[in-house]
């Protein structure tokens, strides 16, 4: 697929990124909803929700992550092609799928990391998750027994740790302007 695919059809892949419980739904949907509102065309891809509904059968294997992240690539390069704004809010805790993602989509992809200290993470855990997580291994838990590798190369960072949702909505609004992917 030629690297212009996704700015010929008008849309975009923003690829937000991070640990559990680091806000890339709370940010993409909030996102999302000032874009409708000015009346673009968008769609969350939340990676939790297309894995229950494409890939139930993948484990949380490095080999499952990054085919799960191909399928969710590809199903976002489509949408972009035909002039829709993609969030994409999912954990993509390797550097190789990030990077295939960026070319399945071409010039129309962003990555934007959301940094938030595990520690942060863990105050946020109203269903539990990290309570179940034990760093000698065993339950899979990205960031604490199954590895999160930095971002080399985003091209936003938004600290979630230290700013509001309405705070990372506009970094988040004025990085896709400045990137040309919406109006300033």
């Amino acid at each position: 697929m030629p690297a212009s695919d996704a700015e010929s059809g008008g849309g975009f892949v923003a690829w937000i990124e991070g640990i559990p419980l680091s806000g890339k739904t709370t940010l993409s949907r909030a996102v999302a909803e000032r874009l409708r509102a000015a009346g673009h065309r968008v769609e969350v891809l939340d990676g939790d929700e297309v894995r229950r509904i494409f890939s139930p059968e993948l484990g949380y294997s490095r080999k499952d992550r990054e085919f799960h992240a191909r399928r969710v690539s590809y199903v976002a390069r489509m949408l972009a092609r035909n002039g829709v704004g993609v969030l994409v809010a999912m954990i993509t805790p390797y550097e190789t799928s990030r990077q295939a993602a960026r070319a399945t989509v071409g010039s129309g992809f962003t990555e934007i990391w959301l940094n938030c200290p595990l520690e942060v993470c863990r105050q946020r855990d109203a269903k539990g998750l990290y309570r179940t997580s034990s760093p000698t291994g065993g339950s899979r838990v990205t960031g604490v027994d199954d590895p999160f590798e930095e971002p080399l190369n985003p091209d936003l960072v938004v600290d979630t740790a230290n700013g509001t949702v309405e705070q990372g909505t506009r970094q988040i609004l004025e990085h896709l302007a400045r990137r040309r992917f919406i109006p300033p």
